[in-house]
């Protein structure tokens, strides 16, 4: 079964170093009566997460679970892979798979996608492939960035 994890990046991380930008777990969010979401947090899953972030700096709420407030513009969804060095691949997250563009993971049709229609001017959805079908049959996917960290990895190069 697939294990339904997010990242994000924390609310207040323009004031951390770069290695405490990003939270990984389970997403919960608190809505208004119109229905948007106005707050979004990540709940730790203390065991995994004891020594690899700064506990002090994290919440405890009411229910015992240790979490962080996060901006919701940089929720990702986990797609259930790994890339070939093992790293988990989220939504938005940036493949190589050494071909002429990087491509962005996205969620379209019902699966898991490497999307590259940024470098034919399309919107999202227009050029792209199944990101499963490479990961397990070609072994040739690796992260490389985000589309918030690293857009100029998007950028037509030479």
């Amino acid at each position: 079964m697939k294990e339904i994890l997010f990242k994000a990046k924390r609310a207040d991380w323009r004031k951390l170093p770069r290695e405490e930008w990003w939270v990984e777990g389970y997403l919960t969010q608190r809505k208004g009566s119109d229905g948007k979401v106005f707050e979004s947090w990540i709940i730790l899953d203390a065991y995994e997460q004891i020594g690899v972030l700064n506990m002090k700096s994290a919440l405890v709420s009411e229910t015992g679970f240790n979490c962080y407030k996060v901006d919701y513009e940089t929720v990702c969804e986990y797609t259930g892979l790994t890339d070939k060095n093992g790293r988990k691949i989220f939504e938005n997250d940036i493949c190589d798979r050494k071909e002429k563009f990087p491509e962005i993971v996205t969620y379209h049709d019902g699966d898991w996608t490497l999307d590259y229609s940024y470098a034919s001017g399309k919107e999202s959805g227009y050029n792209y492939c199944n990101l499963g079908f490479y990961v397990r049959n070609r072994g040739g996917v690796e992260v490389v960035g985000n589309i918030f960290d690293n857009p100029e990895l998007l950028e037509e190069g030479d």
